[in-house]
């Protein structure tokens, strides 16, 4: 902790005296901020903050928020000063038998070189993982069709291959946006790294820059977006995925901030005016936030089975619409892409109101259940574009379900530039850190140099469409060979349970 010679120092005991409704301070990375006029405000409810009143909540706070959420959010008048570090007493935590658990199934996991696909680092996450984590991570809207339909549509389309085509020498190299990339393949945003990794979204950033592919720098990472930008190598292009903030004038300084600190995109997600039901993480909400402070009881406050999305995500305008994208225009340069477009009628909108590309997403299943999949979509897309035909640069990206390089050298022989790849690297830092990191994208190399000899392609742009049969991929029933290792990897949802284990 760093304290400014000219900063005011609070003691421990001043800030205990303030535990309540009426006043409530707490401690965040050795700061007292008074919170009591935002408890109301706070995205996640007031409970949360004040089961910490009066003491330091850097250790809940950190997971969920980048560290300069609170500073951003809360005006300076409520900035009190340091904590004094002579009035803390230190205190041993005693560690609980769930992380002593976790830890131990930490130090038996698989060696990295045991691991020879992605649904490996799924399947190794899912044991590592506090449960809370887990269940934020792999959840999806209500039954969760979308989530396992975005993996099988992969399985739906076979592939066409060419032979006796010279192969001794693939190139899998390509540009996105501009920006040149190792892989036909940009890490996809995810939310809150930290509830997996203390290092959280910098395992991505530092692999990425290492090995030449592009991060997608999420709104709701744990890590502050500058922190995010400054572990970069020089030089290392990113992408920045962007909530729209009720509060325009929030979303203009951070947008203009991302393009003074040279992020080449600015990727808008418009599939999320109301999150959907993740009922994996309510469930866990639920159960797990049953025993509160003494001065919650009474209170009225968010519903406690909104899940950890709840809690971070109230601040995402339902309002936009179309009519908001020329003021995104005239706010920046940087190329606009619209992330979790659904139909060919809203991809000719898109095209039309001036905007450089689109992604096809669902979201990974987490929003609207029984949407189609990406690779679906991109079919009619790609027909409807070629039908209207265009007259500048249009890039149409597709993301959710990727677990091969198959599956990204499916969707780029089917119309798509590049192919967005979200949860995969997640489960891969939060199994192994930045080593799990560079593995993946090592997985990705090999598979990608095998399955272009095998298909007869030495580099991307010879990928056609008649290299696939996707006449089966609308056919939502099928007898396709099952894939065991999603299957093995995939969690079913549950019923409500009994407390009372006789019962």
């Amino acid at each position: 902790m760093s304290v400014s010679l000219n900063e005011t120092l609070i003691s421990a005991e001043t800030v205990k005296q303030h535990a309540s409704r009426e006043s409530c301070w707490i401690i965040v990375h050795g700061k007292v901020y008074d919170v009591t006029n935002f408890l109301d405000e706070h995205p996640g409810g007031s409970k949360i903050i004040l089961k910490y009143a009066g003491r330091d909540a850097t250790e809940a706070y950190e997971p969920i928020h980048p560290p300069d959420a609170i500073t951003t959010n809360l005006p300076t008048s409520k900035h009190l000063g340091a904590i004094d570090p002579a009035t803390i007493v230190a205190v041993v935590k005693e560690v609980s038998e769930e992380e002593k658990r976790r830890q131990a199934l930490l130090a038996t996991r698989p060696p990295l070189d045991e691991i020879v696909n992605l649904h490996d680092f799924e399947a190794v996450a899912r044991v590592v993982l506090p449960e809370k984590a887990w269940a934020y991570y792999s959840s999806a809207s209500d039954d969760e069709i979308t989530i396992r339909e975005n993996r099988l549509a992969f399985q739906r389309v076979w592939f066409r291959p060419r032979v006796l085509r010279n192969v001794a020498h693939v190139d899998w190299s390509t540009t996105i946006l501009g920006q040149k990339s190792s892989l036909p393949v940009y890490i996809s945003a995810t939310a809150l790294g930290k509830l997996g990794h203390p290092d959280g979204e910098l395992n991505l950033t530092r692999a990425a820059g290492k090995h030449g592919v592009i991060q997608m720098i999420a709104t709701l990472a744990s890590c502050s977006f500058d922190e995010i930008i400054d572990a970069g190598v020089p030089g290392q292009p990113f992408f920045v995925q962007l909530y729209v903030n009720r509060d325009r004038e929030i979303t203009k300084r951070y947008v203009q901030h991302a393009e003074k600190r040279g992020v080449k995109g600015l990727f808008i997600t418009v599939d999320a005016p109301q999150l959907g039901r993740r009922e994996k993480d309510m469930r866990l909400k639920l159960i797990g936030d049953t025993s509160g402070a003494k001065v919650q009881e009474g209170q009225k406050d968010v519903p406690k089975d909104q899940g950890v999305a709840r809690a971070i995500s109230a601040f995402i305008d339902p309002s936009l619409c179309w009519d908001d994208i020329p003021w995104f225009r005239s706010i920046t340069k940087m190329p606009i892409i619209l992330k979790g477009i659904s139909t060919a009628e809203d991809a000719l909108l898109a095209y039309e109101s001036g905007v450089q590309g689109i992604v096809l997403s669902n979201h990974g299943g987490r929003q609207l259940d029984t949407a189609r999949s990406a690779l679906e979509i991109l079919v009619e897309v790609t027909e409807a574009l070629k039908k209207r035909g265009t007259t500048r640069p249009f890039d149409v990206f597709v993301d959710g379900g990727v677990r091969r390089a198959s599956d990204v050298l499916k969707a780029l022989a089917l119309g798509a530039k590049a192919v967005g790849v979200g949860r995969a690297f997640l489960y891969a830092f939060c199994a192994y850190g930045q080593p799990g990191v560079e593995k993946a994208i090592q997985i990705f190399r090999d598979e990608l140099e095998m399955n272009m000899r095998l298909l007869g392609v030495r580099t991307l742009s010879e990928l056609r469409p008649e290299m696939v049969d996707a006449r089966a991929l609308n056919v939502h029933t099928g007898a396709v060979p099952e894939d065991n290792l999603f299957r093995t990897t995939y969690q079913p949802l549950a019923l409500a349970k009994f407390r009372d284990s006789r019962l």
